[in-house]
């Protein structure tokens, strides 16, 4: 009786830190959709000097009569090409939280996490709301900060890991190309790949060695903080997440790594992720009767999204416009104005259009996603041994009648004992008959003579 007070401070403690952490969670979310809103202006400034430069160049007539030729199957394609981008996104992430047979996080939860970060990444510089949404999504799913802090992470790790993994095979495949169609600024490429393999690299070391990494940081924040470059706010802020997330990060992502099935599979399906979104120019290339080769235009959507990436504005605005006028102006020809529109709009404007109802979404707890599986790998197995069986069956010659129960080859036999001992017993019976009936025989003639 003396425990259970301690019991109940326990859980009052713990409640009061998880909705300290909710609110403060939420708190990051509200200040997300305030750089969205932001965003927004910028953006609707962009589309409109974007319009204002085609009427005074002259081409708007010209993009009039290609938007008017567009082939919308092919643009359809193109779009359900995108929605396998967010599929995708939605498995990384349950092969990242389908070891835990105890995990609180369903299906519908990262279905959300995974739209936040279309949503995010798209509509603020560099795609910094990204994280705290995502992370904000899962802790209200049932995670704790810490632990949905180092999903998140561990997922950003591969998807960055996937970006450069991309880029590498396709300059492996369509390095000649670059070269020969852009000459000496192929380096500009080279460039982007080459700080792409940095920035992983840097969040690598963190992971693996998260000591040293520590010990830098807070050197920074001191020598900062003497000099006055940092407010206080701003000080204890970094040192806490200098002092306590990057041990959590770097502990997640060796949990991880013990995994590395799992680890390879959500590699897998991030590259398929990025295929999906990197192949967009061939349907558009394609929507307009234009010959396109896939691979090339896999290898061009990987540089051009490096580009972007390299942008610090929502989109990657201005790097996108330059990037993919440079890099598909000989593919498009008379088609570029209207092409990088239906391109922007497949690959930018509908993705946080679909995102919208998506970010809301919620699970009802219940049973978890790795229970879930076994039970549908379960059920697969059985019906896979059922038709194993009923084949062996027929192999045989052997058929069950319709209607009739399936016995097991244990109770035929239990079933047929009874009646072998039953047969055994009248065979003994009438045996015994025989040889009374034989004696009284030899009686009676004995007596006979």
């Amino acid at each position: 009786m003396a425990e259970e007070p301690k019991k109940k401070v326990k859980l009052k403690v713990s409640g009061a830190r998880s909705t300290k952490a909710a609110a403060e969670d939420a708190a990051a979310d509200r200040e997300s959709m305030g750089q969205v809103r932001k965003s927004l202006v910028f953006l609707a400034f962009v589309v409109v000097a974007y319009v204002a430069y085609l009427v005074f160049s002259g081409q708007f007539d010209e993009f009039v009569t290609s938007l008017a030729g567009v082939d919308l199957g092919w643009v359809t394609t193109g779009v359900v090409c995108f929605l396998f981008y967010y599929v995708f996104g939605v498995l990384a992430y349950v092969l990242s939280v389908i070891a835990d047979p105890d995990s609180p996080v369903g299906i519908r939860d990262l279905m959300s996490v995974e739209a936040s970060g279309v949503f995010f990444m798209r509509l603020t510089p560099n795609g910094a709301a990204a994280p705290p949404a995502q992370i904000y999504r899962l802790t209200r799913a049932g995670l704790s900060v810490g632990q949905a802090s180092a999903l998140n992470f561990t997922r950003f790790v591969l998807y960055e890991a996937g970006e450069g993994v991309f880029a590498a095979i396709m300059l492996l495949f369509c390095g000649n190309y670059f070269y020969e169609q852009f000459g000496d600024v192929t380096i500009i490429g080279l460039f982007l790949f080459g700080f792409k393999v940095v920035q992983v690299g840097a969040v690598l070391f963190l992971c693996l060695f998260p000591k040293p990494v520590m010990a830098i940081g807070n050197w920074a924040l001191r020598f900062a903080n003497r000099h006055g470059w940092l407010s206080e706010e701003k000080f204890n802020k970094y040192y806490e997440m200098v002092n306590t997330q990057v041990m959590e990060f770097a502990t997640a992502f060796r949990s991880a790594c013990r995994n590395v099935g799992e680890m390879l599979a959500t590699e897998v399906v991030t590259l398929l992720q990025l295929g999906c979104m990197y192949a967009l120019p061939f349907f558009v290339l394609r929507a307009f009767g234009e010959p396109a080769d896939l691979i090339v235009c896999l290898a061009s959507g990987s540089m051009l999204e490096l580009l972007i990436n390299a942008i610090p504005l929502p989109g990657g605005t201005g790097g996108a416009e330059v990037g993919f006028a440079y890099l598909f102006r000989d593919m498009f020809g008379q088609h570029l104005a209207a092409g990088f529109v239906i391109w922007r709009a497949v690959e930018y404007l509908l993705p946080v259009l679909i995102a919208v109802p998506c970010m809301g979404m919620r699970s009802n707890g219940g049973v978890s996603i790795r229970r879930r599986w076994d039970d549908l790998w379960g059920g697969i197995t059985g019906r896979i041994n059922g038709f194993v069986e009923t084949g062996i069956l027929r192999g045989t010659g052997k058929r069950r009648a319709a209607g009739s129960v399936t016995v097991k080859p244990k109770a035929r036999a239990a079933a047929a004992k009874p009646q072998t001992r039953r047969t055994s017993v009248s065979g003994t019976g009438s045996a015994k008959v025989d040889v009374a009936a034989k004696i009284a025989a030899g009686k009676a003639a004995a007596k006979k003579k």
